[in-house]
């Protein structure tokens, strides 16, 4: 699984995409979201996402400490992405770095 570190995805925002796997509560509560992000929570919506979804685009996947992304990625991986990252730390890390949310 291809990972990527906060401080790294800081450097490439708005040129890359970022999907959020978390639930709309977790994505609108206290430990906010990237500015950018899409939320497609786990289950049926992002499994629709990534059937439908060109496999060469560079996707991070985010949730709380990277445990749902990380499965997210390893799951886009075997559907035949190449460029897909599991954000270490998650959104908790994110925060503990201090940097912008909405």
């Amino acid at each position: 699984m291809r990972e990527i570190s906060c401080e790294e995805l800081k450097e490439r925002l708005g040129h890359i995409r970022i999907v959020d796997v978390r639930t709309t509560e977790e994505y609108t509560g206290e430990l906010g979201h990237i500015r950018g992000s899409e939320l497609i929570t786990l289950g049926p919506e992002l499994e629709a996402f990534l059937k439908n979804q060109t496999r060469e685009q560079e996707i991070v996947f985010v949730c709380r400490s990277g445990a749902r992304s990380g499965q997210t990625t390893l799951l886009s991986e075997e559907l035949g992405y190449m460029n897909t990252y599991n954000m270490v730390g998650g959104m908790l890390r994110w925060n503990d770095l201090g940097y912008e949310k909405e």
